[in-house]
């Protein structure tokens, strides 16, 4: 006799589904600040900076973090942002915008430059010795962060900043998939078996006729075998049979019918 038994699929928390959701949206917000603070960066040969003061406001207030990267001084136009040192050799440096184009006495080039909150244009033309690089993009408050850490620290610490988001999201991402293949696993079984007594499902008749079949077994005291037909269960029609080597003179009833005598 064997039993079918379905294990019951264990409903998902809510608190499951947004802990999934968190982490996906942690793992995206990784990898995007690792990609706009480290990656890009490094990859474009460009230079960070932070704003301090309000010369550029509002667009690029205090705290503004800078991506500066160089580009060759003849393609600098007006309305360029740059960043450039107030002084040759100077590492203190300024980003302003440039206003209009300008020569020396002797013909070189030089830039005319003014911060988008100030009133007048800066005291001295930009050389081309000074210019550090045109803005590439900016990053609102992350600047503040930075200036934290200060000019000299500011770019190992970025680095390993980013390295340990992206860890976070690798080890976010695996946990996800370990949850899901173990979710995967554990299937329902099916029951295929009957708990009818006296009917093995083993010795049952064909599954695919639609349940309709046959059983054996054996007669007491006789030796004999019967064979009890369940075709009748959708007719409702008693069915008699014979048994081989039977001693005995009545037919098996089923359901409804009743005894009649059969020629041995």
């Amino acid at each position: 006799m064997s039993s079918g038994r379905r294990t019951a699929d264990k409903p998902a928390s809510p608190l499951s589904f947004i802990g999934t959701g968190l982490s996906y949206i942690a793992l995206c917000a990784t990898a995007l600040i690792a990609l706009v603070l480290v990656v890009v960066p490094l990859a474009t040969g460009s230079q960070t900076y932070s704003v301090l003061t309000s010369s550029m406001a509002p667009k690029y207030a205090p705290g503004t973090f800078l991506v500066v990267k160089p580009v060759p001084f003849e393609e600098l136009r007006v309305g360029d942002v740059i960043t450039y040192q107030i002084e040759s050799n100077d590492p203190a440096v300024i980003t302003h915008r440039i206003t209009s184009m300008g020569a020396t006495q002797d013909g070189t080039p030089t830039l005319i430059t003014k911060g988008d909150n100030n009133d007048i244009t800066d005291p001295k033309p930009v050389l081309e010795v000074q210019v550090r690089g045109k803005l590439f993009y900016a990053v609102p408050y992350v600047g503040f962060a930075a200036n934290a850490l200060g000019n000299s620290d500011r770019g190992a610490a970025m680095q390993w900043g980013a390295v340990a988001l992206l860890g976070y999201g690798v080890v976010t991402m695996v946990r996800g998939a370990l949850a899901k293949k173990r979710g995967e696993g554990e299937t329902p079984q099916d029951g295929t078996g009957t708990d009818e007594p006296g009917l093995d499902s083993s010795d049952g008749g064909d599954s695919s006729d639609g349940g309709a079949g046959a059983a054996s077994r054996s007669m007491p005291g006789s030796g004999a075998t019967v064979t009890d037909s369940y075709d009748h269960l959708e007719t409702g029609d008693p069915i008699l049979e014979e048994c081989d080597h039977c001693t005995h003179d009545a037919a098996h009833r089923h359901g409804s019918a009743t005894r009649k005598p059969v020629a041995v």
